[in-house]
């Protein structure tokens, strides 16, 4: 990780736990991973702490981040509230002052929730100026895709983090976002990363193939 990452990681907990110690390289490897361990394994850190990194690197390289969405985390909407601001917006404040105690520039790292209750004022703001990570559900992605506007900002997008994966991958709500996936593959024009999180993921291989699509088996 950056030395900021691993300054705040380093204070803030005693280690990593057994799940970040196995996906991490493969997430910051740019390798498609699904992510199955039991609650409290730090899941959805894993996912956004990989991402952040991302994003802090290209920031100190180029002096500043692109108006780009580059992370996309879709989850149920009962989830999108969940933890968000212990594995997201606390992070991202600490994160900060680690690289004001290092004497390294500060990076702005933007984040809103596109749901269908947003009000039409912040999804004006998202427009001139896009978030670096899009928080959404299966359904809002759906209609960020079929408008002009919403295909703009995601057409930037590297990565997707899919939480709470078992929850879609049997039912109709799933074989949506899959097309969704594969139109949002389309639009950027190169292969996402994909991310999948879950606590209970049986059988596994099904739902990696349901994550990756059956094109990048």
């Amino acid at each position: 990780f950056h030395p900021a990452i691993a300054r705040w990681f380093g204070a803030t907990f005693p280690g990593p736990t057994e799940a970040q110690v196995a996906a991490w390289p493969a997430i910051m490897a740019q390798r498609s991973t699904l992510v199955a361990a039991p609650t409290g394994s730090g899941k959805t850190l894993t996912a956004f702490l990989a991402a952040i990194d991302a994003l802090v690197r290209e920031s100190q390289e180029r002096g500043g981040l692109p108006d780009e969405t580059r992370v996309l985390y879709v989850s149920p909407l009962k989830a999108l509230s969940n933890d968000i601001a212990l594995n997201l917006e606390a992070p991202l404040a600490g994160i900060g002052d680690a690289l004001r105690e290092l004497d390294l520039p500060a990076v702005e790292i933007r984040t809103a929730v596109r749901t269908g209750d947003t009000p039409q004022s912040a999804r004006a703001r998202m427009r001139r100026k896009p978030p670096h990570i899009l928080l959404t559900t299966p359904e809002s992605l759906y209609v960020l895709l079929c408008s002009e506007s919403g295909r703009a900002m995601l057409r930037t997008v590297r990565s997707v983090i899919v939480d709470e994966i078992h929850a879609m991958a049997g039912n109709k709500r799933g074989s949506h976002l899959a097309l969704s996936l594969e139109r949002l593959e389309a639009l950027a024009g190169h292969p996402l990363v994909r991310i999948g999180l879950s606590a209970t993921q049986k059988p596994v291989e099904e739902v990696a193939r349901f994550l990756v699509g059956a094109g990048n088996m």
